[in-house]
């Protein structure tokens, strides 16, 4: 509509799962969680189609949580040799997962547990350690957990891709900057009972709640992609990743859910359209060498 193109969307979910008590809370009540989402985006190209710029914006709820909204903008120039240039600001939540909300599942060593309610009076680890020397309730400390809640993460990035050499070699490279708020994780804490004429510990079990970070996360990462096409059938390609938690704070009792490696690479060898069969396909090939760094997940 006068150079403009409008995008709109909508998608809604509903979970329903029966473990019976086994997994989750649902050994009286059902459970039932209904999460959805809209969004909407214009776009619009300036200077003879070499910029494009667009404005997105995003709303999400879900039943045990609040209405949230993410908005997103970016920026693509594409310079007279068809390189192209891009600059974005994101947003994006994460719910928590049935997990992070229902979970009941005692696997021996702990209980690990969901969150909708929060927890109050637990017994942090390094408390409990030093109550397991000296046997004096004095040295026991507590502390609470705020009900579990959406994550929002707020993202920066900058990105370039074009060729080089006569067409020959494709390079793909960004780099970005996350700043997250409500980081889900994990606190682990403990619920005893103590005598209290002795102080001797009568009984005693460990937990591990879904939980949000206290304090602001920052991650922070880049990735480079090549392509060399050494003949116009054959090719290398290559990639590399680098992602990591940039900060956090040191007092946050948080074990951040981040899950990702903290470097990957890929290496490649491809050709393609080599011959024609007879069934009217062609034939190619592909190998690739696959690594990525462990982690705790």
């Amino acid at each position: 509509i006068n150079g403009y193109a409008f995008r709109i969307g909508a998608n809604g979910r509903m979970y329903k799962p029966f473990s019976d008590g086994t997994i989750f809370e649902d050994d009286i009540n059902r459970i039932t969680n209904v999460e959805g989402g809209a969004y909407t985006g214009v776009s619009k190209k300036y200077w003879e189609n070499k910029l494009v710029a667009s404005v997105t914006a995003r709303a999400d709820k879900n039943q045990n949580f609040n209405l949230l909204f993410s908005p997103a903008a970016s920026l693509v120039y594409k310079s007279e040799r068809n390189d192209y240039f891009r600059i974005s600001f994101s947003s994006a939540l994460r719910n928590p997962t049935l997990t992070d909300q229902y979970l009941n599942l005692n696997v021996g060593p702990a209980i690990l547990s969901g969150n909708l309610s929060g927890v109050d009076s637990l017994i942090t680890l390094e408390s409990f350690s030093d109550y397991r020397y000296s046997l004096s309730t004095d040295d026991i400390r507590y502390f609470n957990i705020n009900p579990i809640r959406p994550e929002q993460v707020r993202t920066f990035e900058l990105g370039y891709r074009g060729f080089f050499m006569d067409q020959k070699l494709y390079v793909d490279a960004g780099a970005y900057y996350s700043r997250y708020n409500h980081f889900i994780g994990y606190n682990i804490g403990i619920d005893a009972d103590f005598d209290a004429l002795t102080g001797l510990m009568n009984d005693f079990q460990v937990f591990r709640y879904s939980a949000n970070s206290t304090s602001i996360v920052t991650t922070q990462g880049l990735n480079l992609g090549v392509n060399y096409y050494y003949h116009k059938k054959h090719s290398f390609s290559g990639n590399y990743s680098y992602n990591a938690i940039a900060s956090q704070d040191e007092n946050d009792p948080i074990i951040p859910a981040f899950n990702t490696p903290k470097h990957k690479f890929n290496l490649g060898w491809n050709g393609s359209k080599l011959f024609e069969l007879e069934s009217g396909g062609t034939f190619g090939y592909s190998m690739n060498y696959k690594w990525i760094q462990g982690f705790l997940f």
